[in-house]
């Protein structure tokens, strides 16, 4: 899809990728899917622009902080904090938390126009293809539900949900320790074609609860060696790169970024992160003076499968 984007709209997207991508937007996930994109866009355009930009910036300076009251909009510390954390997450991220505060209105007009021009460039196409798949899973969740009740269809969502013992909770096996309430509004799962391996979910104050799964799709992998495998598990047999891990699990970050995060020295994190690349688990893309480090999710995902076919075969 990249390499076939007119270099404008692709330019476009990375202006603001870090509201859709590993961490979405919370208006990003609707809690009352619609039929079509304009219909979503539609309803996004209805949120004030305290709501949009409090989401906005979770995401644009970091999943850890969210902007509620008082406001970026209106609060100078509360703006300057938003600035400085959007600065340490990148160029990019401060250029657009730059603007999304001088001039929400014009800010959230091109972020619909990018996403229509998407729809125009790539998306309709592809949606056609995927709106059945994701039908064909609504069908055999509400099937499972009918039949099994909701522990059997929280199940086929992900082995990361399950129903709470007392039966009047759903958990979630996330990174984060939240808590948050569906009386009277109810939780909506939202199946994805393209978000695997994330199960993201909508947990903020004043949000109706969503999660967005990924859509079952099995297949044969391609055999990984057991000397690969073993190379691997080493690389994560250590704490430090398992916390370096978790941060990058999040987005792409610098080794100063990491270093910063985790109160670690560049060098302590340069050779953790030498190790994590050799084993496959990290890809390095250069912007500039800096690499930005972001894991190989899917021979991650896929390595426990791969350890029983090694020792399997």
């Amino acid at each position: 899809v990249w390499a076939g984007l007119r270099p404008g709209l692709a330019d476009r997207l990375r202006e603001a990728e870090f509201l859709w991508r590993t961490s979405q937007a919370d208006f990003m996930l609707p809690a009352r899917p619609r039929p079509t994109l304009g219909e979503e866009l539609d309803d996004v355009d209805r949120l004030d622009d305290e709501r949009y930009v409090s989401a906005a910036l979770v995401t644009t300076c970091g999943n850890r902080v969210h902007f509620t009251s008082p406001s970026p909009l209106g609060d100078a510390a509360a703006r300057d904090l938003a600035l400085d954390l959007a600065q340490a997450r990148g160029p990019r991220q401060e250029a657009f938390a730059e603007r999304l505060l001088a001039d929400p209105a014009a800010v959230r007009a091109r972020v619909r126009e990018t996403l229509e021009a998407c729809a125009e460039a790539f998306f309709d196409s592809a949606w056609a293809d995927a709106a059945v798949r994701l039908a064909t899973d609504l069908r055999l969740k509400n099937d499972l539900l009918k039949r099994q009740g909701p522990g059997a269809a929280l199940a086929s969502v992900s082995g990361a949900v399950t129903l709470a013992p007392d039966g009047d909770g759903i958990l979630v096996d996330k990174l984060l320790d939240k808590v948050t309430h569906a009386h009277g509004t109810g939780v909506t799962f939202i199946p994805s074609v393209f978000g695997r391996p994330h199960l993201a979910v909508v947990h903020a104050p004043g949000w109706q609860p969503v999660v967005q799964y990924p859509v079952t799709e099995p297949g044969p992998s391609r055999p990984v060696s057991l000397d690969t495998v073993a190379l691997r598990l080493e690389a994560l047999s250590h704490p430090a790169r398992l916390r370096l891990l978790r941060t990058l699990a999040r987005g792409a970050h610098t080794n100063g970024e990491l270093a910063h995060t985790w109160d670690m020295t560049p060098p302590e994190v340069s050779r953790h992160l030498a190790l994590l690349r050799r084993a496959g688990l990290l890809v390095g893309r250069r912007e500039g003076r800096y690499v930005r480090y972001s894991l190989n999710l899917s021979d991650l995902t896929a390595l426990g499968t791969d350890l029983l076919a090694a020792v399997l075969r």
